[in-house]
């Protein structure tokens, strides 16, 4: 098995169990950088709710953008949607349709103008955010070291832990920063138990205080960027918006008889019973798999539905669009 594969059975399995222990959102491969968007991806976040969370989950179950959100747009009055954002044009646009189409603006149509209004204000949904790294095998660490120090040193989340499969000797834990928590992972080849140990807990970051992003590296030096308070804060709402719209079932099912779905983990999982272990369609399953059988697959798995069950989050909600005087002529 490769590593690659590995860590994504690793990851959604981890996912699976974190989700059936708490009420939280839970999401994978989410982008975790302010000054270089794209620079460092958190494999797994988890995002506790905050004292609104019902409120946001009654307004859309998709990420609302945050330009739309940080926009000049109330709920009282409807402005002409240019005159509400502080971006670039395009953006604007996109972050104002989208805005519409997912329900936290309205629009009226005025004089061949668009002008919006939220639907409803953006409430104080989340609380703690918290990254996992996952390296189910230590001694391929890549650039974990490098990694775990930029989750640190920018302290976009509350907190960092490394989860891995791998006996954790002291050697490891004086190589990685002693603000990461760390997590042994337990489990059984068919993923029917995973059980999590503690070996050392996290250390609440500052998040509330500006942070230091290494950018790129040189002989001798490497580049930073200081990233202030109110950035940090924005990033972070964009993170919580991301993961309560993406959540972690992300994954496709192959077309292929010899996948199954697998429900030993409490959620459903591509299991292929050739390979004898969760795959990842995207990347290794096909006609050019030497067990690829080209009959239908008998998963019949309505992922949505299941996370709506498991979760907070909620698939359909009744949404907080409304129809106002004035706001019956949508373009």
């Amino acid at each position: 098995m490769s590593a690659s594969v590995s860590e994504f059975a690793f990851e959604l399995e981890l996912c699976a169990r974190l989700e059936g222990r708490r009420e939280e959102i839970v999401a994978r491969q989410l982008g975790a950088s302010v000054a270089d968007p794209g620079g460092r991806i958190l494999d797994v976040v988890r995002v506790e709710p905050g004292p609104e969370f019902d409120e946001r989950a009654a307004i859309t179950s998709e990420a609302i953008p945050d330009a739309a959100i940080a926009a000049d747009v109330g709920t009282g009055r409807a402005r002409y949607w240019k005159d509400a954002f502080d971006c670039h044009p395009d953006r604007a646009q996109r972050a104002m349709e989208c805005a519409c189409e997912v329900g936290f603006f309205e629009r009226e149509l005025r004089n061949g103008r668009d002008y919006v209004l939220q639907t409803a204000r953006y409430p104080d949904w989340y609380g703690r955010i918290v990254g996992i790294e996952n390296k189910p095998d230590l001694e391929r660490p890549g650039d974990l070291e490098a990694q775990l120090r930029t989750d640190v040193s920018l302290a976009l989340v509350d907190e960092i832990v490394l989860a891995t499969e791998s006996y954790v000797t002291r050697a490891h834990l004086h190589r990685i920063p002693d603000e990461v928590g760390v997590w042994r992972v337990h489990r059984d080849a068919d993923a029917s138990s995973l059980e999590i140990e503690v070996v050392r807990e996290p250390t609440r970051l500052p998040v509330d205080r500006p942070g230091i992003e290494p950018l790129e590296s040189h002989p001798g030096r490497t580049e930073i960027d200081v990233v202030d308070a109110d950035a940090k804060a924005r990033a972070r709402r964009r993170l919580a918006e991301r993961a309560y719209g993406k959540g972690w079932r992300t994954y496709d099912f192959p077309d292929c008889g010899a996948c199954r779905s697998d429900d030993s983990s409490g959620a459903t999982l591509p299991d292929c019973a050739w390979k004898g272990r969760v795959v990842d369609a995207r990347s290794e399953c096909g006609p050019s798999c030497e067990g690829y059988d080209p009959r239908p697959s008998d998963a019949d798995v309505d992922l949505e539905a299941e996370r709506d069950r498991r979760t907070p989050w909620m698939a359909r909600p009744e949404g907080t669009r409304r129809r106002q005087s004035g706001l019956d002529q949508f373009g």
